[in-house]
């Protein structure tokens, strides 16, 4: 059966660029190796940050912002909660990290924003404990979104606009000739004009049809046990933490859940077809989590309720590609959201669907070129 658009890929980009498609009745086929949401890909093991206030200058800030809308529309659409607006503080040692950049650019675009120091943070959240060499940048509009729930809905909308799902379905090649694409898979071929590919940490298994430059990294993240009336979700944000030891990002105690914590540099290389260890095979799985907490936050250091892992997909500058094949202009790629990329998953669909349709998008997306790579 022939389609418009085969989407390769159909996690937190893809489905949402499917919907973006099937709702102005585009034929749109989704195809993904397992049945989203899923726990093989990076929307796994929610919550997920939202914040405005973005590293990397003003083309993050607009995404930001427009991702927020379309997940506020996303959820009135199917009536359900995604986003919890409970403030995002972002911490960092001088040594580290300065918010001065991040702080202009967010202001000329409007960003309601706060710059405070570690005094002013310890009387607000009493349960932070920092040294003087640290600054907060909190963004009150912030918060979280619930990832695996946010790819259900988009996928709920993706079928109710006509698309097709197949999951458990392995690409095994794919070929552009003319005009067209051709998908091979295990339940037969498919034909499209044009095709996506957003296959996230799986990308190596499209090779040879397409090299991108990312390294697939095992990730971990825990659940802690902590002080209730200090890290509940009325009393405490989502959070960043830039410290000498490493980078950190977290969350409060949902449903008391305890504290999710989780780093966002280092990691082991995984490639697929590789076994992924479980929570625990290493020390460092809750020993560098526990440390972080124990250093900055004691009272939320509590016994460990649980562990989980998941996968990132680095680029060496952590900065997504966005981009057409290099020899096809019908064929998207969308790839490499290093760890940061959820929040934006409402936006890139869009983009996506854009640049399918229009060959165009009102979005500065110049910083997520292949050519950067010189691939």
């Amino acid at each position: 059966m022939s389609y418009d658009v085969i989407v390769v890929g159909a996690g937190s980009m893809g489905m949402s660029a499917g919907y973006h498609l099937a709702r102005q009745g585009i034929r749109t086929l989704l195809i993904d190796a397992f049945d989203p949401p899923h726990h093989e890909g990076s929307h796994h093991g929610e919550p997920r940050l939202i914040r405005h206030a973005y590293h990397g200058g003003k083309a993050y800030v607009s995404l930001a912002l427009r991702a927020h809308t379309l997940w506020n529309e996303l959820e009135e659409a199917t009536d359900t909660s995604l986003l919890i607006q409970s403030g995002v503080l972002n911490m960092s040692s001088a040594n580290v990290y300065s918010y001065e950049e991040r702080l202009k650019d967010a202001r000329q675009l409007g960003v309601p924003l706060e710059l405070l120091d570690a005094d002013e943070i310890a009387k607000r959240w009493p349960g932070i404990r920092l040294t003087d060499d640290f600054t907060g940048l909190y963004e009150p509009e912030a918060g979280y979104l619930f990832s695996e729930k946010c790819v259900a809905a988009y996928r709920q909308m993706a079928l109710a606009e006509g698309a097709i799902l197949l999951p458990y379905t392995n690409v095994s090649s794919i070929e552009a000739k003319g005009e067209g694409v051709s998908v091979h898979t295990q339940h037969g071929v498919f034909h499209a004009d044009k095709a996506i590919l957003s296959a996230g940490a799986w990308f190596k298994t499209l090779e040879p049809f397409i090299k991108l430059p990312i390294q697939s990294v095992r990730k971990v993240v825990g659940w802690f046990q902590s002080d209730e009336s200090l890290f509940d979700t009325k009393n405490f944000p989502g959070f960043t933490l830039g410290s000498l030891a490493g980078g950190f990002y977290g969350f409060p105690s949902i449903d008391g859940g305890g504290v999710k914590i989780g780093r966002h540099d280092q990691g082991a290389p995984w490639q697929p077809g590789e076994p992924i260890q479980p929570f625990g095979a290493y020390p460092d799985d809750e020993g560098d989590l526990r440390s972080a907490l124990e250093t900055y936050m004691p009272l939320a250091a509590g016994k460990l309720i649980r562990g989980s892992v998941c996968k990132y997909e680095m680029t060496s500058d952590e900065d997504f590609i966005i981009d057409y094949h290099p020899a096809y202009r019908n064929i998207l790629l969308a790839g490499g959201f290093s760890g940061h990329g959820f929040k934006f998953s409402s936006v890139v669909g869009e983009i996506l669907s854009d640049l399918t349709v229009k060959q165009a998008t009102q979005q500065d997306i110049s910083l997520f070129s292949l050519s950067r790579f010189q691939v």
